[in-house]
């Protein structure tokens, strides 16, 4: 029985046009100069709104290599929903303005007969949008290709959950026919986040944001979880994207397959300048095989 999740966020957080969506989408991936690699086994890409994060998601999609690939695990963070476990889509199909993605419902099994994972509800599933926001590049960049998706919703998991999902997750790496697109924002600054971490040595609070984003991204390129969760208890960034994150550096450090995650671009929605303002900072990642 088909059961279809809606393009819940379609006409508010982007355009529900199919072909101003396509010709905004073909805009953004021509513009980053980057070519397809098969090398390029995952992602790590934003999920705002596309007047805001569209840009800077296009770094991370103009990587990927259509043709080997059969299957995309998708990793958001939970706004929402709480589970302090990983939860698993009740869909059949994806849609989105311009395709439908059909989810792999026997890999959704598989998982599934762990008893790790839990089901998430229809409604859970259409009112996430960090998934949601991947779908259309996917969909683009897939177009003509005969992939399916595995969508995990990531819920607020422990470190010893984090490091379980990663080991259970690591054999799929090792398939070459797999892909892993991995959803989180960066730092969320400002009074309305309950955030305003300064460091006035870096100059005007966006530089200081900048710099603070920058040490993420660097302890995520080493692909040391334990950095990173130890950067997080430190600094407490508002990524809102760590709990997949940190699941996708297990999951490398447990596979058999040589990744290395590289940083392709970074900004900010706003450079805040004062306390009133806010920001949120996007940046998109490429996890490629080393040679």
């Amino acid at each position: 029985m088909e059961r279809v999740r809606r393009a819940a966020h379609a006409g508010s957080w982007y355009t529900n046009n199919a072909s101003k969506l396509d010709e905004q989408l073909e805009g953004w991936l021509k513009a980053t100069g980057l070519s397809k690699s098969p090398d390029v086994r995952g992602i790590i890409a934003p999920h705002a709104g596309y007047s805001y994060s569209g840009r800077c998601a296009a770094f991370a999609f103009a990587n990927i290599d259509p043709a080997n690939i059969s299957r995309v695990f998708l990793l958001g963070p939970s706004h929402h929903y709480y589970t302090p476990k990983c939860a698993l889509t009740r869909a059949t199909v994806y849609k989105t303005p311009i395709g439908d993605l059909l989810v792999d419902l026997e890999v959704i099994e598989e998982l599934r007969a762990t008893g790790k994972f839990e089901l998430m509800d229809l409604h859970v599933d259409e009112a996430e949008h960090s998934m949601e926001m991947h779908l259309p590049y996917l969909a683009k960049v897939f177009h003509g290709y005969p992939v399916k998706v595995v969508p995990i919703l990531v819920g607020a998991l422990n470190s010893d959950n984090e490091a379980m999902f990663g080991r259970l997750l690591a054999k799929y790496v090792d398939d070459p026919k797999n892909f892993f697109s991995v959803s989180s924002d960066f730092c969320h600054w400002g009074s309305r986040f309950s955030y305003t971490y300064y460091d006035k040595q870096q100059g005007p609070i966006y530089k200081s944001i900048e710099t603070l984003d920058r040490m993420a991204m660097e302890i995520i390129e080493t692909g040391d979880a334990d950095a990173f969760k130890t950067y997080l208890q430190e600094y407490e960034n508002t990524i809102c994207g760590r709990h997949p994150i940190s699941v996708f550096l297990h999951m490398l450090k447990n596979c058999s397959t040589k990744i290395k995650i590289g940083f392709v671009q970074y900004e900010q929605s706003s450079q805040c300048k004062s306390l009133k303002d806010s920001s949120v900072s996007y940046a998109s990642a490429a996890a490629k095989v080393e040679s």
